[in-house]
């Protein structure tokens, strides 16, 4: 058994019941001091650090740890470049050896002191649910191979934080996440997206609850599409490039005509993300979003949420070009259609993707308002 000092993020108990992997009531802990040490922020991070000083680290001393336990803490406190040292804390007006992660790397930049409530106000769900996912891979994936993933993972932990931000819309049923029941949870494939399996049960509509039901579902994120419309020339920008959907499904139509599109990564927001994406894939600025809607991709077996806009830019016709980012093998052509050309290929069934066809339509409903305000 082995006790243990946390002084930064895992001071946050929801994140470090989700690190040991059970409740908070089970967890043996209590507050403790650490003298001559000190709490720093570091800079461009979100996360602290420890070290020599004149003050007192306050933090949270964790009793009789398993080697299981501790195995655990060293998979998460991993990523974070951390090794344990013995140290002597101060705990209810006596003293008591422990054990706390200090880093060893010589990169990080002092930034003021950190405070757990503040950090936990702004990133404790986002890092509840980063973990989750992370610790899921403990005892299955080394810690470079979870390092590898950490870009789509919190790219995912972003996502359920803006879905438990979004109010109840329109719910004739009246029932919610209250009326489910997860049995089981196994994540069998996970890199740059997932695929988790849950065993459920819900609620039926005479009352009572299903029999555990076994479903997949594509674990996706969330994502900002944006049509690009310049209301005094009345004309939209479409970019074209290479989709391995329909590829797979071994359609002969692998380069699609779609509207500027990208995943929101974590702590970015859906806005800046269609901001971003309009300058990576084509080049072009917009002087204000209008938000045509919000909705799942395909709600029966895939979490990918779209935030969907129309984006006002002047389109000269000097502004088409290939563009893309290098790194992320993107090969992007864009393209000017009149609004009428737009249309046209709705009405003849010549574009295969849904979230274009949408835009496209709720265009033509909002079409004289922007044109009046151009």
């Amino acid at each position: 058994m082995a006790d243990l000092f946390v002084y930064g993020t895992l001071r946050h108990v929801p994140l470090l019941a989700a690190v040991l992997g059970r409740a908070a009531e089970a967890i043996d802990m209590m507050p403790a001091v650490l003298d001559g040490h000190v709490v720093n922020g570091v800079q461009g991070e979100d996360f602290p650090f420890l070290s020599v000083g004149e003050g007192q680290a306050v933090g949270l001393l964790l009793r009789d740890l398993s080697d299981a336990d501790v195995a655990r803490l060293d998979f998460y406190e991993g990523g974070f470049d951390y090794f344990l040292k013995p140290v002597e804390l101060q705990v209810d007006g006596g003293s008591i050896l422990a054990q706390v992660y200090f880093s060893e790397s010589s990169e990080w930049v002092p930034e003021g002191t950190w405070s757990v409530e503040d950090w936990a106000k702004a990133h404790g769900a986002f890092t509840v649910h980063k973990a989750l996912e992370e610790m899921g891979y403990f005892g299955s994936r080394n810690r470079k191979e979870v390092d590898r993933m950490l870009p789509s993972i919190k790219a995912r932990a972003g996502s359920k934080v803006l879905a438990e931000a979004l109010p109840m819309r329109h719910n004739p049923s009246g029932m919610d996440r209250n009326d489910i029941e997860v049995h089981s949870l196994k994540r069998p494939y996970a890199e740059f997206f997932a695929i988790e399996e849950y065993e459920v049960s819900f609620r039926r509509y005479d009352g009572s609850m299903s029999a555990p039901v076994e479903r997949a579902v594509f674990m996706g994120t969330d994502a900002a599409l944006v049509l690009p419309y310049d209301p005094v020339r009345d004309r939209v920008m479409l970019v074209e490039q290479f989709r391995l959907g329909p590829t797979a499904r071994g359609d002969q139509k692998v380069w699609q005509l779609e509207p500027i599109a990208g995943r929101v990564d974590a702590n970015e927001g859906p806005e800046k993300t269609a901001h971003r994406e309009a300058f990576e894939e084509a080049g072009i600025t917009f002087s204000r979003l209008e938000e045509a809607g919000k909705a799942y991709a395909s709600p029966g077996g895939c979490t990918e949420y779209f935030h969907i806009y129309i984006g006002l830019a002047d389109l000269p016709d000097t502004v088409v070009g290939v563009s893309g980012l290098a790194e992320e093998a993107e090969d992007i052509r864009s393209y000017l259609y009149s609004f009428d050309a737009l249309m046209e290929l709705v009405d003849d069934r010549q574009l295969d993707n849904a979230p274009l066809i949408m835009m496209a339509l709720w265009l033509s409903r909002h079409r004289e308002r922007l044109r009046a305000g151009a």
